[in-house]
């Protein structure tokens, strides 16, 4: 694989220095384990710093994890779960969620571009409640930030949301595995789009964007910290070297470094998003907010490219198109040459 060619995935990636670096650091004489190590005691407060209020942080090593364990935490097996029908927690989990929630199900929406509105969510519960103890009552609504087609929600989108959700007795989860992408595309803070809008509990990502295997879940609900302690311990997801995983959290933090990181794959995605929009052969088919971009091009296309080492993922078109979908994401280890490499190869392309 051409690795700087590749637009597959944000998880490619290599370890970014800094984070390799913290790893290194923690990587001498004996801790103490399961989250009683001195990286994990500074690791809540540089969360709360970054945050900027109380909350629990509870590291584990993969999305799933953290999406399965923050949502177990907040349903009984009764209830359900709100979200997009793109929802990576649907699409993407392998049944995780209902299998840690001892089968909590989906309650699916369609929305536009992977975003809900407050009136579908509503229209949602209130059918659901409509048929009483016949169906699962809803209970929390999943949200992503940066979503599944790489659409970023404004402050006031989220707010509304979480209002709404809040007015019909709804926990709010985030699912923030681009957390930082959406960050850097509003310029805003991390409270401002988390507990600031009305999130409860927010699955943060770090993996994408420079860390080895580090996810965790951000609880702002006090009353829930011992649950989901035990959740984690129960679910076999606490790490008795902990100090690992908070020495990645650490180096992330540090510096604004998740931030840079995070504002490098999204500059690189705009300066691709430019590109094609000035060529003939390509259609975009959103606007791109963070560091996804879907694009219409033909097989054949995609054929001379891959031939050429450039390698990305075809995609579920729309029901409404009939073209051939990829995605291309961006990342922060990537160079502006193959930003351009991959354009120049496109706009050479005459048979499409």
């Amino acid at each position: 694989m051409h690795h700087d060619r590749s637009f597959t995935s944000d998880n490619i990636s290599p370890i970014s220095p800094e984070i390799l670096e913290a790893i290194l650091n923690a990587n001498h004489g004996t801790q103490a384990s399961y989250g009683n190590d001195e990286w994990s005691r500074q690791l809540t407060q540089a969360a709360q710093a970054v945050f900027e209020c109380e909350l629990e942080f509870i590291p584990v090593s993969t999305g799933t994890a953290a999406n399965a364990l923050a949502l177990s935490g907040m349903l009984e097996p009764f209830e359900c779960i709100l979200c997009h029908e793109s929802a990576h927690l649907v699409t993407d989990e392998c049944g995780a969620i209902p299998f840690y929630s001892a089968g909590s199900p989906f309650l699916l929406m369609k929305g536009t571009d992977g975003k809900l509105t407050p009136n579908e969510i509503r229209s949602t519960v209130e059918r659901a409640l409509s048929l009483g103890i016949h169906h699962s009552k809803p209970k929390v609504l999943s949200i992503a930030q940066a979503n599944e087609w790489g659409r970023v929600y404004t402050l006031d989108e989220l707010k509304a949301l979480c209002d709404c959700a809040h007015e019909l007795g709804l926990w709010v989860h985030m699912d923030g595995a681009r957390f930082g992408n959406a960050l850097e595309r509003l310029h805003v803070s991390p409270h401002a789009m988390s507990r600031g809008v009305g999130v409860d509990v927010l699955s943060l990502g770090a993996t994408k964007n420079g860390a080895m295997a580090a996810e965790a879940v951000v609880s702002f609900l006090p009353e829930r910290a011992q649950a989901f302690g035990y959740r984690r311990k129960r679910a076999g997801l606490l790490h008795s070297k902990m100090r690992y995983l908070a020495a990645q959290w650490l180096g992330y933090f540090q510096h604004d470094h998740w931030r840079h990181n995070a504002a490098r794959a999204n500059q690189l995605a705009a300066r691709l998003e430019a590109g094609l929009k000035q060529l003939p052969q390509v259609r975009l088919l959103m606007p791109v907010e963070a560091n996804e971009i879907f694009v219409e091009f033909s097989n054949a296309l995609a054929t001379q490219l891959r031939a050429l080492g450039f390698d990305f993922y075809d995609w579920p078109a729309p029901a409404e198109s009939t073209a051939p979908l990829w995605r291309l994401v961006t990342r922060f280890d990537q160079s502006e040459a193959a930003i351009d490499a991959f354009l120049q190869a496109v706009s050479q392309f005459q048979n499409g």
